[in-house]
């Protein structure tokens, strides 16, 4: 049976670590044989350009047997986003119909945030994210469980904004606090199944996420951590089979804390002195 992992996402960030990680290193973690990696964006040029420097890894070294990249454009949002996936699964399924596929490893990691009031934000992008952050997320999801069998595993790109309600965040932490708790309750009920789920909750990690966020008034993510420690740290919680995944210490400190400020108390804070900067 061939066992294909799934990135969406890839074509940069997070995304591209995990492909790059578990292209390069997969036996280090409890997920088994990884056949095929489908690695999933609207950016065909950058996942084609992933694709080339994986198989120039593999021409290295050629005493070892690496996954298939297999690049796919596609835009993931909303409910078309899912009929897309959704459709390339059945042709998998028609494909392989004699020896059978799994989904060995979902990593739904494709997302986007924005800054700003809500107010002062365009409603059209704030629905996008909504679709893109909840819909496409649960919705992958939903499909590809049934291809999933015991010790397969899905990893929810989540975020430390999920903690706490977030002024001049206010879509993207309630998208992201909708995707940890879907996470930790289908943990739950896939347990007995021994299919895992982890939701990873990064604070700020170092890529493209302030400049789409801010719509190019802020490049660079302030104080990010390293995107590679991030998707390494998510890939050992997840085959440990841990349910939520927190890296660095000054996260874990704040998710702990969040704990005990009332939830308008820390979005107003948010809102008065966390100012991020935004062109709309």
């Amino acid at each position: 049976m061939k066992r294909i992992c799934i990135v969406t996402g890839a074509s940069s960030g997070m995304g591209k670590e995990f492909v790059k990680e578990i292209f390069t290193n997969s036996e280090k973690y409890n997920f088994g044989k990884i056949d095929e990696i489908w690695i999933l964006a609207r950016r065909i040029d950058r996942l084609t350009e992933i694709q080339f420097d994986m198989s120039l890894i593999a021409e290295k070294n050629t005493s070892k047997e690496y996954p298939r990249i297999i690049p796919i454009e596609a835009n993931l949002a909303g409910r078309a986003g899912v009929n897309a996936v959704k459709a390339l699964l059945k042709t998998e399924q028609m494909t392989e119909k004699n020896d059978g596929f799994e989904i060995a490893l979902l990593i739904n990691n494709a997302g986007f945030g924005t800054y700003g009031e809500f107010t002062q934000t365009p409603i059209e992008k704030e629905l996008d994210m909504i679709d893109l952050n909840c819909i496409s997320l649960t919705g992958i999801t939903g499909i590809a469980v049934p291809f999933m069998n015991r010790g397969c595993t899905i990893i929810n790109i989540a975020s430390l904004a999920a903690f706490i309600p977030l002024g001049n965040f206010a879509v993207y932490a309630a998208t992201k606090s909708y995707v940890l708790s879907f996470s930790v309750a289908l943990a739950a009920e896939l347990k007995e199944k021994k299919i895992y789920v982890t939701a990873v909750c990064p604070g700020s990690v170092s890529t493209e996420f302030a400049n789409v966020a801010s719509n190019g008034a802020r490049k660079e993510v302030l104080h990010g951590k390293s995107a590679v420690k991030t998707v390494l740290h998510a890939l050992k919680s997840a085959s440990k089979h841990r349910v939520i995944a927190l890296w660095a210490f000054k996260w874990k400190f704040n998710a702990f804390m969040s704990r005990f400020i009332g939830r308008f108390a820390g979005a107003w804070f948010t809102y008065k002195y966390a100012k991020r900067p935004c062109r709309y």
